[in-house]
């Protein structure tokens, strides 16, 4: 059986308020935030990127692992803000992380579901036995254009998975992709912002191909949404994951423990990765896990996870997510836009 054998999260620690971004534009803020369900979000620090991000949460990974990171024969790093447009983000990771050079290793874009991808090929190799571990990454600090709606919810933050064979402290039972060339959202090379198609990212977008994969998984492992303890959703905003949750059969308080959305925003390829650790940071041996991922473009993965006896002692090794979540710094507009490079000629 394939698994996660180490697993690791960060958030930065500033925020903004949906609030404050709102008193820019003369928009009501908390009507804003009330319709997404998102009062605030994550912003990264003026030394913080997606490959920062990635190393924090690879630490914590190789923490809760306890491997030798020279076994680690295989590095993805899910993203669509790589700190460069022509430079491997998996191989600085790699580097900091004590990793050995005779790695594969490479960056995958896919919108928000890169990071999940990155878990079907870690687990590929390791299943094939062409490697002892792989590490899955998923990282961003999106971007959203001064004013729009993706401004309110595009935030910063990753996680990574450590993927082996021995000591699982959750095993992946299955998975199941959902693809189609769905155009809800993209940004041409060169541009500054993403564009996206405004309701039409949420049908025939997300909501087609996240159900999509769930019902392909659940057919394949000949399971309901009643064999599931956690329900771990892409999270573009705090409506879609309970309506997705609602249209599955699937309760409320499932979907809560794994719900950061409404506290640091949209991680992008980090959503349901960070979704994911939360819910290992409290799951019990036995409880069964259904996590789907959704990336515009458009593609959705799902997976069957089982959480093992090994994750008690794993989780003594841990940091929690919610103690990147529960320190924050709030920032005002201005020092929002000159962290996130919205000031240009600086």
């Amino acid at each position: 059986m394939v698994g996660i054998v180490g697993y690791g999260g960060y958030v930065p620690k500033y925020r903004i308020t949906a609030q404050e971004i709102a008193s820019v534009w003369n928009d009501d803020g908390d009507k804003i935030a009330n319709g997404l369900l998102v009062k605030e979000k994550s912003v990264p620090g003026v030394d913080e990127d997606s490959v920062t991000i990635a190393v924090e949460a690879g630490k914590n990974a190789l923490m809760v692992a306890g491997i030798n990171p020279q076994h680690i024969g295989a590095i993805y790093f899910g993203s669509e803000s790589h700190a460069y447009a022509v430079k491997s983000s998996a191989a600085i990771v790699a580097e900091a992380l004590g990793i050995t050079p005779h790695v594969m290793a490479a960056d995958l874009e896919f919108a928000c579901k890169a990071g999940t991808a990155a878990m079907q090929i870690c687990m590929g190799l390791v299943k094939s036995g062409m490697v002892e571990y792989g590490m899955a990454i998923g990282s961003d600090t999106s971007q959203g254009r001064p004013g729009d709606a993706l401004e309110y919810t595009a935030a910063a933050g990753g996680a990574v998975f450590i993927i082996g064979k021995k000591d699982t402290i959750a095993d992946i039972n299955g998975t199941a992709t959902f693809t189609t060339d769905t155009p809800d959202f993209w940004r041409r090379e060169g541009e500054d912002y993403p564009s996206h198609a405004g309701r039409f990212t949420g049908e025939p977008a997300y909501f087609r191909h996240t159900l999509g994969s769930s019902k392909a998984l659940m057919e394949k492992m000949k399971t309901t949404p009643d064999d599931y303890d956690y329900f771990v959703p892409h999270q573009p905003n705090g409506k879609f994951p309970l309506q997705l949750a609602k249209e599955l059969g699937i309760p409320k308080e499932k979907v809560l423990p794994a719900l950061l959305v409404t506290e640091i925003g949209n991680t992008y390829s980090g959503s349901s990765p960070l979704g994911l650790v939360s819910v290992l940071d409290q799951a019990k041996p036995g409880d069964r896990i259904l996590m789907v991922s959704y990336g515009s473009g458009a593609g959705s993965d799902a997976f069957d996870i089982t959480v093992t006896d090994a994750i008690t002692k794993a989780r003594k090794k841990a940091v929690p997510i919610k103690s990147y979540i529960n320190k924050k710094e709030y920032v005002s507009y201005g020092v929002y836009a000159k962290l996130k490079k919205k000031i240009k000629g600086l």
